[in-house]
């Protein structure tokens, strides 16, 4: 077959000839991995590197620039299985400078590629291809929208090659759960260039998970795949740029927009604006004069409210934190110490539980539900109490066992005197050293004291 140039400036900088014909239509895109064979060639025939000789495959992610360019190009154009020679010029290759000592400069290469397989660039938090792209259309800009950005964006959603729905759609980026967008498309979005096209893979944790949707028919722990096209974003306003008034008006929008989320039962939602109003207030010195008693009440009821949120997650840990934060500013808060308290509970620890209900009484006296919960953490310690003492009376009684049994087996190592050669007397024993008498040999364990046996006792 004749050789196609590739260059995108048409100056038969990579051309590529086809030796043995791919399978399917398919071609990797812009950040696949890509898994190849090859041998590298002078123009003269010279071999300078093969991944066959070293009988290991080569990987590398198309178009990221960690290969020559001529590879970068050429590879793109390739389908699964296909074999090609890739004749690269200088500029494609590695230049004027080489790669001594077996390139010289500005020298002309010839690569013999088949390329085995590839799979979709990895944009998965724990790069476990939970999330992979297949770019179709690269995008023309170089930044990506983050959190907080309002994203314009075409979707068309599929399960099992049916499309599902189909729709242009504008949100705020890391809210799209508000508007029907699953977590891994926003999680892709982070990625895009504006004008991008690209067809996203997702594996059912960042889709519908073990719910699925019974709306688009889809199943629990459905894996589905999605076709986005990043139309334009516009990135939120940068904090360190903002006023402190600006910041005050900002965390009180937010505020406002997390206790809606909290309403319609969005908790996840309502903890990732809570925590963005605390972004706003996060620098201290930008808040004096009458700045700052409102800047402390925001953070106050957002401390909270976060906490509320936790409660409702069974996030004890975090409960205890906000409330804590909460406490910092207001010592004597009702809130905080009950909530505080309620947390200490779900960490199983009702004695100090109890301290933070005592107080809450102490501030309010009429507060009911306070004293409620001091009367559940009584019970509760004395439940804790009872479980601790017929626990420990069972760690004695094992003990106890342990040490007796450990005795009767010290007593059976004990030789019996009563037995055996130990106890009787021997020839040495007897005066001159003689020997036993009838009388002795008879009775073993008893000595004639007197050396001739007339029955006469030395030294009495």
């Amino acid at each position: 077959m004749a050789a196609v140039d590739l260059s995108p400036a048409k100056d038969n900088g990579v051309l590529k000839e086809i030796t043995q014909e791919g399978q399917g239509d398919d071609t990797p895109t812009v950040g696949c991995k890509v898994k190849v064979h090859y041998t590298g060639t002078l123009l003269d025939g010279t071999k300078f590197d093969s991944s066959k000789d070293r009988g290991k495959p080569f990987k590398f992610d198309l178009g990221r620039g960690s290969v020559i360019k001529g590879w970068d190009i050429g590879v793109a154009s390739m389908k699964k299985g296909e074999i090609a020679t890739l004749t690269c010029a200088p500029e494609y290759a590695y230049g004027k400078n080489g790669s001594p000592p077996l390139i010289p400069p500005d020298a002309t290469l010839k690569f013999e590629v088949e390329l085995l397989s590839w799979s979709g660039e990895d944009l998965s938090p724990n790069k476990d291809k939970s999330i992979e792209r297949y770019q179709i259309v690269a995008g023309k800009s170089y930044a990506n929208p983050d959190n907080g950005a309002q994203v314009n964006i075409h979707l068309i959603g599929k399960y099992n090659g049916q499309v599902f729905e189909d729709k242009d759609i504008e949100f705020c980026l890391g809210e799209g759960e508000v508007v029907g967008i699953v977590e891994g498309v926003e999680i892709a979005l982070k990625h895009f260039l504006s004008g991008e096209k690209s067809r996203l893979l997702i594996k059912s944790k960042y889709a519908y998970k073990e719910q699925g949707n019974a709306e688009f028919n889809i199943p629990p722990n459905a894996d589905v795949e999605y076709e986005v096209e990043l139309k334009n974003f516009e990135k939120e306003t940068e904090m360190w740029s903002m006023k402190a008034a600006e910041k005050i008006e900002q965390a009180k929008i937010h505020k406002e927009k997390a206790t809606n989320y909290f309403k319609s039962s969005k908790i996840s939602l309502a903890i990732k604006v809570y925590q963005k109003v605390l972004k706003y207030l996060s620098v201290e010195a930008d808040f004096e004069g009458d700045l700052k008693p409102e800047k402390n009440n925001l953070e106050l009821t957002t401390h909270l409210n976060l906490a509320l949120c936790y409660l409702k997650t069974d996030e004890h840990l975090l409960v205890k934190e906000s409330c804590d934060k909460a406490l910092e500013l207001d010592s004597q808060n009702e809130k905080a110490l009950f909530r505080r308290g309620l947390a200490h509970i779900g960490l199983a620890s009702p004695e100090i539980a109890v301290k933070d209900f005592q107080e809450v009484v102490k501030i309010e006296p009429k507060n009911t539900a306070a004293s409620k919960q001091i009367f559940i953490c009584n019970g509760l310690i004395k439940k804790q109490l009872a479980k601790e003492k017929k626990l420990y009376a069972n760690m004695f009684d094992k003990f106890a066992q342990e040490d007796k049994q450990k005795e009767e087996e010290k007593l059976k190592e004990q030789p019996d005197v009563m037995h055996g050669t130990l106890g009787e007397w021997g020839q040495e024993e007897r005066p001159g050293g003689r020997d036993a008498t009838a009388f002795e040999k008879e009775n073993p364990n008893i000595l004639m004291l007197n050396a001739n046996g007339t029955g006469e006792f030395q030294n009495m």
